[in-house]
């Protein structure tokens, strides 16, 4: 077949996307085709830099060229990205195309060591992404993110104050923590702690960002509602341990998204501390908090096992100097790696597949 743009395109519906299940060309992932004698250059613009297939498509493309034109063709691909968003002209951070609630049933699960570390890994992987510590009354991320110390900037944009938030790993991060001393107690009734939530949201310059992860506080509560009152969040991750009492909160979470008043898409499950792995002993696994738990919940309640994340001594050492385990080129920082890549893959399922979310309207 001759090389021609037609038989290109031809020749790539011929390649789905593993996840969405479409071809490439009715998702409009080819772009830039460039045909010079027998050499081809064109760009595959996936959904999320953090893509996990991506070598998969490439490979795929390459055969579909090589079957349906010819095996004389010198193929060169450009892997890019344009991170997809079910929001639509939102009136409140019209720059942020995703919005992820991460939460827990019960606390010391290590979420906020779940968030930081998705965090950062996306960022290292090309993408925007901040962080707001909606843990009002124990924010941790200052120091996860060693940044205790600093302090937001303010900027007037127009008649209006905003928030700069903190940069640090490439990513924006605002917390109650960098707006007390750190030894303070931030005693407040919840509507304070709810209006603190909406501040950081609506009066903070985010930007640009390909993702937004709210780190909420353990439980089901006001600061809950009010993030999913306030923007229509695009889906909730639930982290949990495999010990029943973890499950049994993480359970109530879950079941707090999928309320019909609420319904906020449940992306996954992400077990952490799953199994003990010694630092010398990298092929160990010990079951100490129990096996499975996390992935027996996403299978009883019809939602993905986003991946399993293990309890190893250097990512709580990360914690406390706040230098994220994905940083490091190890066994934690591979984990972290594979639960961010599934994360974003989740996000961009979601939004291929489902409808906007909507804001929630219910008075509680």
């Amino acid at each position: 077949m001759a090389l021609t743009k037609e038989s290109v395109l031809a020749a790539l519906r011929h390649v789905q996307d593993p996840d969405i299940k479409q071809d490439l060309v009715t998702l409009n992932m080819i772009q830039d085709i460039e045909i010079n004698g027998n050499e081809l250059a064109f760009t595959v613009m996936l959904t999320t830099p953090a893509c996990p297939l991506k070598e998969l498509i490439r490979k795929d493309c390459e055969q579909a060229i090589a079957t349906h034109i010819g095996k004389d063709v010198v193929v060169k691909i450009t892997m890019s990205s344009h991170v997809t968003s079910a929001r639509d002209n939102a009136p409140l951070l019209p720059g942020v195309k995703n919005i992820v609630a991460v939460a827990s049933g019960k606390g010391g699960v290590g979420k906020s060591t779940v968030t930081a570390n998705l965090a950062v890994a996306l960022a290292k992987q090309g993408a925007k992404v901040g962080v707001i510590d909606a843990d009002i009354f124990g924010p941790s991320m200052p120091t996860m993110f060693n940044c205790e110390h600093e302090q937001p900037g303010i900027k007037k944009v127009g008649d209006k104050n905003l928030i700069v938030p903190v940069q640090q790993y490439g990513v924006k991060l605002i917390s109650i923590g960098l707006l007390t001393p750190a030894e303070n107690a931030v005693v407040w009734r919840g509507p304070m702690a709810s209006s603190a939530l909406k501040q950081f949201i609506a009066d903070t310059e985010w930007g640009d960002l390909d993702y937004l992860f709210i780190d909420l506080p353990p439980g089901t509560s006001d600061i809950h509602l009010t993030l999913v009152q306030t923007v229509p969040v695009t889906g909730a991750v639930l982290v949990t341990t495999p010990q029943k009492v973890a499950l049994a909160d993480a359970q109530k979470g879950l079941n707090m998204f999928q309320q019909p008043q609420i319904n906020v898409p449940v992306l996954g499950v992400i077990e952490n501390m799953a199994y003990f792995t010694p630092e010398e002993l990298p092929e160990n696994k010990y079951y100490i908090f129990g096996r499975g738990g996390g992935r027996k919940l996403a299978e009883r309640h019809k939602v993905p096992f986003i991946g399993e994340i293990p309890l190893v001594q250097s990512i709580r050492e990360g914690g406390d100097v706040g230098y994220p385990a994905i940083m490091q080129d190890d066994v934690t920082g591979e984990a972290f790696l594979k639960v961010a890549e599934a994360t974003a893959q989740q996000i961009a399922i979601r939004n291929a597949e489902k409808a906007q979310t909507k804001k929630v309207e219910i008075k509680v």
